[in-house]
């Protein structure tokens, strides 16, 4: 553990759907591991991500986005599992999209009021802003809607932002020792971390397709000297998505096993041999007995 740290902070990032939330973490750490896609809804579990520099520690606590929907048990469950990651933290880092506020952000906004953290809300994407005259009125509007404690405009791809971003955190950070050693990134396993990897790139290839149907269980994970062996199992709720996801020949499968390979290729450093599987699990996402059997609400 490192005992420099004067500062340090737990930080739920939420926001609605797809407005770059996991995207931005893995800018502020240096390295990826929180998965993304253009598609909504592609975070599903919360994710610890620990950037320690020089006399601060940040923990960040990566949230599906909150949503309208509640039509599945997996809706719920995602939910749930941002808004649960609100409590207990010292600051609340609310995103969203450029000066787009709609009632899914609306709704972000009356779970963060009932909190008593620091609240920071990010502009997130003002690189992509066609009128940047709107920017400044915008943030003064958003001043007197929300009380936050400061308010900063970003772009996820541009360094000196993520900086300014992380020093307005420490600013509201608590007086406070190290939680994790200084090396940690993440708590989250290889394992799960290696599960996120190929649903990451199901959800790329064929988030049309399937957007929400596809599910990966490791089934083994096997360090050995010369490589990682790695067997997952994708579940899919009916026969027609499983043929889609192997294609032709087996085609789309392995296009999906060898991005996979890779990503964790270098997430590991260790070279990696990936098999996978698919199987049918009909209506898992709203089933909560299979959801848990599939991991979900697991720690690791």
């Amino acid at each position: 553990m490192t005992e420099s740290i004067k500062k340090s902070a737990i930080v739920a990032i939420v926001g609605r759907p797809n407005v770059g939330k996991s995207t931005l973490l893995n800018h502020i750490l240096g390295q990826k591991i929180s998965i993304t896609s253009r598609k909504p809804q592609t975070t599903r579990h919360t994710l610890l991500g620990i950037h320690t520099e020089g006399d601060f520690q940040l923990v960040f606590v990566d949230t599906p986005g909150i949503h309208s929907e509640h039509k599945k048990a997996l809706n719920e469950y995602m939910n749930h599992a941002a808004t649960q990651a609100m409590a207990d933290t010292d600051i609340i880092c609310m995103i969203v999209d450029r000066t787009h506020w709609n009632a899914d952000d609306e709704r972000v906004f009356k779970h963060v009021k009932r909190h008593s953290a620091k609240l920071v809300l990010v502009v997130n994407k003002v690189d992509l802003l066609n009128d940047k005259g709107r920017l400044l009125p915008y943030l003064e509007e958003l001043y007197q809607k929300s009380g936050a404690d400061e308010i900063v405009p970003v772009s996820a791809f541009t360094p000196s932002d993520v900086q300014r971003l992380v020093q307005a955190l420490v600013k509201l950070s608590p007086v406070g020792e190290a939680i994790f050693p200084e090396d940690q990134v993440t708590t989250r396993s290889s394992r799960f971390l290696a599960s996120e990897i190929v649903r990451e790139k199901i959800t790329r290839q064929l988030g049309d397709e399937l957007p929400y149907s596809a599910t990966v269980a490791i089934e083994s994970f096997d360090v050995g000297e010369r490589f990682t062996e790695i067997h997952a199992t994708i579940y899919v709720e009916r026969q027609g998505q499983k043929k889609i996801l192997i294609g032709d020949g087996g085609s789309r499968l392995k296009s999906i096993g060898t991005e996979a390979r890779l990503d964790m290729e270098r997430l590991f450093d260790h070279k990696v041999v990936l098999k996978l599987w698919v199987k049918v699990k009909a209506n898992w996402s709203d089933d909560a007995r299979a959801m848990k059997s599939l991991g979900f609400g697991d720690a690791d």
